[in-house]
Formats: structure tokens, sequence, C-alpha cells
């Protein structure tokens, strides 16, 4: 379906490093099947990259709020808010 090719096509993308290409493919495929929880992991893996600790968290916990049993996205949280934590003692 659309919403999986959308987000196959951003994990392509993510793996040649275009983040923002890859932003709107999952953000797309999110908009096709708001249900699907994959492209949101995917998305706040990449928002994760890019330092955007917040948006990542809210992206991570959206994937458990639709399927709890998402370890990934819980260990990805975890780790969001950790270094969120270690960047904001650090000063920046």
């Amino acid at each position: 379906d659309l919403a999986t090719a959308l987000n196959e096509r951003g994990q392509a993308r993510y793996l040649r490093v275009e983040f923002a290409a890859a932003v709107q493919d999952f953000t797309a495929a999110i908009e096709c099947q708001p249900g699907f929880e994959v492209p949101y992991y995917n998305r706040g893996l990449v928002r994760y990259r890019l330092g955007d600790f917040d948006e990542a968290m809210k992206d991570f916990r959206k994937v458990l709020e639709l399927n709890p049993q998402f370890e990934d996205a819980a260990l990805s949280l975890k780790q969001a808010i950790l270094d969120k934590e270690e960047k904001q003692k650090r000063g920046y």
C-alpha cells in the first residue's frame, strides 16, 4: 500500500543521509495511515539523529501509544530522554 511504499522510500533516503526527504516520506506515510506505527518510529530516528530530541520523543511516544510492545521505540525514547538531559547539563 501507499503508506508502506512511502515508509520504504523514506528508509532508503535515510540510509543515503537524505534526512529532510526521509522525514517528508515518513510524514506522508503517517498522513496516509495514521495508525501505522513504523513511520513514526523511523521519523523519530531521523529527528533523534538531527538532535531534535523533543520531536523524536513525541514520535517514539506515539509509536508506544499505537503499539506498547514496540521495544525498539521504548529503548529509543529512553535514549532520547537521556541525551536531552545530557545536552541540557552541558548547556547547549
